[in-house]
């Protein structure tokens, strides 16, 4: 299991689209080629943007599928983030479900 801090590498305010995607190509992506399963700890982390979480996990969900909600977990999450978290899972699902129409 491939556990990652949110709050270590942004602090308390999620908002940086790059550092979203480095942890996404660096960390997330990897681990789960692996076969890994991910953890992302909020922690700490009062908010976070819809194009912080856009950038950490759109990309996993297109090129994963259905299969990377089932490997990844959201820990920690105040409702903030879980609502920006939300968001961005049901936009992607809509997308994908779009797209193989």
């Amino acid at each position: 299991m491939k556990k990652i801090n949110i709050f270590e590498k942004v602090g308390a305010f999620a908002e940086n689209k790059d550092i979203g995607r480095d942890i996404r190509i660096k960390e997330i992506l990897p681990a789960l080629k692996k076969g890994e399963e991910v953890v992302l700890d909020f922690k700490n982390v009062e908010t976070a943007t819809q194009s912080f979480v856009h950038s950490l996990i759109s990309d996993v969900l297109r090129t994963h599928k259905d299969n990377a909600l089932d490997r990844m977990a959201f820990k920690s999450c105040n409702d903030t983030v879980k609502k920006m978290i939300g968001i961005v899972v049901d936009y992607m699902q809509d997308a994908m479900d779009t797209n193989q129409s």
